[in-house]
């Protein structure tokens, strides 16, 4: 082979490496395009959401005043007035990030008409660090957007929940006013209380220790707590499915089992009912359309 062949094979391998190494590319970011988006941190790609993981509002029972809370608040923000950032914040399973999703689903379709249909962003807990570059691309649009995050938590070392604290109330350029940050968590600070506590013993003065992680969740203007619920609201929740999805069983029959299900769990919460409904469609053999 000649010097030159040689060197244009060679230049050929560099060319597909290259090619391999390069991220994949994406059209330009459309806010208008859906309802709802998954934020690709790696390609700076709001992925559009046809169709959103989420059961209506009126399913949701035993939260009566955190939904009314949550769905004012999200009014107000969609019709371009003042609202808070939420934390949604309790045990698990109780209906936190199913009414987030079933609250952006309700304003949208309640929605006066001098506002504007809310876009449904949501970005992982891994992704934190890149609000600063999802916040850029949200600036380009008056869409009101809400932000939402589930399970959010920080652990050990973890020092990004510094730059979300900047990013909810502080900085120099502040949040974009079309900009609002929903997140759910099973604690109330966001932190361990091991953390809180290891925190106070090794700091040299522990009330400004703790105080400094703390104060996450004080940036959070809104605070709804959740619970785990009593038996009546978990036979209230089941009754709401069954009708909701036609599910011809007798009463006692699906009280017992019922039953039987949250002992075999543990616990009794929504989830725990949803996954009752789910066995029990199946051994019906009813789909849940």
């Amino acid at each position: 082979m000649s010097d030159k062949n040689e060197t244009n094979a060679l230049l050929a391998r560099i060319a597909d490496a290259l090619e391999k190494l390069s991220p994949e590319s994406h059209p330009a970011n459309e806010i208008d395009a859906a309802d709802a988006y998954v934020w690709q941190a790696e390609t700076s790609w709001l992925e559009p959401v046809p169709d959103v993981n989420r059961i209506e509002i009126r399913l949701l029972k035993g939260i009566d005043r955190q939904i009314d809370t949550l769905l004012e608040n999200t009014t107000r923000f969609a019709e371009g007035l003042p609202a808070n950032n939420a934390l949604l914040w309790g045990a698990r399973g109780t209906g936190k990030s199913s009414l987030v999703k079933a609250a952006h689903a309700e304003v949208n379709r309640t929605i006066k008409e001098t506002g504007a249909r809310l876009a449904l962003i949501e970005i992982h807990r891994e992704d934190i660090p890149s609000l600063p570059r999802l916040l850029s691309e949200l600036r380009k649009t008056t869409r009101p957007c809400l932000l939402f995050c589930d399970d959010l938590s920080f652990d050990g070392q973890d020092a990004s929940y510094k730059s979300l604290k900047a990013l909810l109330e502080g900085g120099i350029e502040g949040r974009p006013r079309n900009v609002l940050f929903y997140a759910t968590s099973n604690r109330r600070h966001l932190l361990p209380r091991d953390m809180m506590e290891n925190e106070r013993s090794t700091a040299i003065n522990p009330s400004e220790a703790v105080e400094e992680k703390v104060s996450l969740s004080d940036r959070f203007g809104l605070w709804l707590g959740f619970h785990n619920c009593d038996q009546e609201t978990y036979f209230s929740i089941l009754a709401g499915y069954i009708a909701h999805y036609g599910l011809e069983i007798e009463e006692a029959k699906w009280k017992a089992e019922a039953k039987e299900w949250t002992v075999t769990r543990g616990s009794r919460s929504g989830r725990v009912a949803w996954q009752y409904i789910q066995d029990l469609a199946g051994r019906l053999g009813k789909k849940l359309d």
